[in-house]
């Protein structure tokens, strides 16, 4: 049996920053999965980075249908925030995201919607606005995704404190200063691993 895995968002979860493209934190799970499994994981990461929910509706949710994944992850609204879309529009958007997903009628814990991590804590954020207005405006976003989250029966993973807590760590941020380092998105991993491991582990263990 294969698994196939879904991992939807923009350049947190392409993992723009890394040493080598197999340090994002899908490609991170997929191997957790597989060693905790036995079985082959197939991780489809159609995410760019950039992507708005307007451009993951537009270019990546297509993936539901073509690629019928057995685990979806869904982390986007980084960049609904620095372009300053109100945050009704991103709820709505975020709802249409959600719904859609879940016509795959996946079994609970199948479905991870992922925070955006704050990155009004890196040495970038200045531009793209006054640090403490930023963190307000993706706690809000946040707050908006989880709600919605929950309503629609998936799981949420938060990386505000994490992404919060490594600043002083090497390589916990990457040499452009905005987007994590290797050490960040494993934390990461590890984090939502933490979420859905007993899904799996429970199913490998039968």
């Amino acid at each position: 049996m294969t698994i196939r895995y879904l991992a939807l968002g923009d350049s947190y979860t392409i993992g723009t920053g890394t040493s080598t493209e197999t340090r994002n934190f899908p490609s991170h799970l997929a191997r957790k999965l597989e060693e905790v499994t036995g079985s082959a994981v197939e991780l489809r990461n159609p995410a760019v980075d950039g992507h708005t929910t307007i451009d993951l509706i537009r270019a990546e949710l297509a993936e539901l249908e073509r690629f019928r994944p057995d685990l979806v992850t869904i982390l986007i609204g980084a960049n609904d925030v620095v372009q300053g879309f109100e945050e009704r529009d991103y709820h709505s958007r975020i709802r249409q995201i959600y719904t859609r997903v879940q016509a795959l009628d996946l079994p609970p814990g199948r479905v991870v919607v992922i925070s955006v991590p704050d990155f009004s804590v890196v040495p970038a954020a200045p531009n793209f606005g006054v640090p403490a207005e930023i963190r307000a405006r993706i706690d809000r976003f946040n707050q908006v995704a989880f709600e919605e989250a929950r309503q629609h029966g998936f799981d949420v993973v938060d990386l505000s404190e994490l992404s919060r807590s490594g600043t002083s760590r090497q390589g916990w941020i990457s040499a452009d200063g905005l987007h994590p380092g290797d050490p960040q998105y494993e934390a990461w991993s590890q984090l939502i691993w933490q979420q859905v491991a007993s899904r799996w582990t429970v199913r490998a263990e039968r």
